[in-house]
């Protein structure tokens, strides 16, 4: 017994003399690390003081340090930034769900301002921007290289003004400009309507709203259809909806999920990541559901979207998402101002982080450019071909009854209607088609 505890004295020993000979070149390193940030700390006090005294005009104190604030936060990542007091508070109005402006989300990609989407129902909406264009001028004046912060301020301007933005897009061959009128941009963070027997619920934001808009226009059309034995499934429509709050990207998974994993965070520390998990309780009662992304659908979009098909509980339909796996946290600073700064990733039930990826539709399906018809394709009429119907003497279907013939006819003329939908949003009429052929399946009661 006395030789195996002075073993483990000795072994104790020896690792206290290994450790300390490990820990003294460590905090060695250490020293000269604290050392070398001071080191460049004053270089920066010593730049600040030359510019000051010695550039070619007067310059603002406090624009200068809130410049050199600004740039190392963007140095980061195109997420990281520092908000101005003003933008700080426009920031929060956003959230809320009303603000002024053009109604796109930007990123900044490589010194380009990118658009991630335009939102629905906005002047940038209105005049045709799309997501994935990139911006280069605004009212002539060039704004590559500029940060991401100064680029928008000049996008801003007084209600009822005119902005012209010059545009390169990957399908044209030359930029173009695009003139846009300033206006409040009023959020409906979801919108709610039926499409013959589905519920198609379209989501273009994760605001303080998004939930409360979501889950009542849902209830009010079930309503309106006699219940949900009439109705063959949902759509939620997440196309160019640039993403918000996570905790509203939480509660519309939340919505349509029973259990499981929605979305885990993880930041620097392991110890500061979160794991968010659904609650009983579906909203769509187990029914069919289909989720419509495209590249213009990104981070809260990307989160629900990723949540939902992870647990096999949605039909994902359309193009990648954009790709924004990452978490900002507005954090408040001193003088009214703010700091958004990137602190975690996110992933998927499955373990999977979208960053830079994007979320993989299950179906791809691509939404067809409208291409305006030449005018002699105006003006030739469609052929209508002749049916048995309409010959002369033909036999009368004595098998149906008068209510039943009339019962097909309205179900002809509602599919003709649906086919019509085609011409105006294919992503849509494909995913109706989807829950159509789900519910033709389905066993009947």
């Amino acid at each position: 017994m006395k030789k195996f505890v002075m073993a483990a004295l000795g072994g104790t020993l020896a690792g206290v003399i290994v450790t300390t000979q490990i820990a003294a070149p460590l905090l060695a390193q250490e020293a000269a690390k604290s050392t070398n940030v001071y080191e460049q700390l004053d270089l920066f006090g010593d730049i600040f003081e030359r510019i000051r005294a010695q550039y070619v005009e007067d310059v603002d104190e406090a624009d200068l340090i809130e410049a050199a604030i600004n740039g190392m936060l963007t140095s980061l990542d195109p997420h990281s930034s520092y908000l101005p007091p003003e933008d700080a508070e426009a920031m929060q109005v956003q959230t809320r769900g009303e603000f002024g402006g053009l109604g796109i989300e930007v990123t900044q990609e490589e010194g380009f301002v990118k658009v991630v989407s335009p939102i629905d129902g906005t002047p940038a909406d209105a005049a045709g921007v799309e997501s994935g264009d990139f911006i280069t001028h605004v009212d002539g004046e060039n704004i590559l290289g500029l940060a991401l912060d100064e680029a928008v301020s000049l996008m801003r301007g007084p209600v009822g003004s005119e902005i012209i933005i010059t545009v390169v897009r990957e399908s044209e061959p030359e930029p173009f400009d695009i003139s846009i009128i300033r206006d409040i941009i009023k959020l409906t963070a979801a919108r709610v309507r039926t499409e013959g027997d589905t519920v198609v619920l379209r989501v273009t934001t994760f605001n303080d709203q998004t939930t409360l808009n979501m889950t009542d226009g849902l209830k009010k059309q079930v309503e309106e259809a006699g219940g949900m034995e009439n109705i063959n499934g949902f759509i939620l429509d997440l196309r160019n909806n640039p993403g918000g709050l996570l905790t509203q990207a939480i509660r519309v998974s939340d919505a349509f999920l029973e259990e499981g994993e929605i979305v885990s965070t993880r930041g620097r520390n392991p110890a500061d990541g979160d794991r968010f998990n659904a609650t009983p309780g579906d909203l769509a009662e187990g029914k069919p559901l289909v989720v419509l992304i495209n590249g213009g659908s990104a981070s809260a979009s990307e989160i629900v979207a990723g949540a939902l098909q992870d647990h096999r509980r949605a039909i994902v339909v359309g193009t990648k998402s954009f790709g924004k796996g990452s978490v900002q946290t507005v954090m408040p600073l001193r003088g009214n101002g703010a700091m958004r700064l990137t602190t975690a990733r996110y992933y998927t039930p499955s373990g999977r982080s979208i960053q830079n990826l994007g979320v993989t539709p299950n179906i791809v399906v691509e939404q067809p450019r409208r291409r305006p018809e030449s005018e002699e394709e105006a003006e030739t009429p469609r052929r209508n071909f002749r049916t048995e119907a309409d010959l002369r003497g033909t036999l009368s279907n004595d098998s149906l009854t008068e209510d039943e013939i009339r019962q097909i006819r309205e179900d002809r003329e509602r599919e003709e209607e649906a086919a019509k939908l085609r011409d105006e949003d294919f992503q849509l009429s494909y995913a109706l088609d989807i829950l159509k052929g789900l519910s033709a399946l389905a066993p009947k009661n």
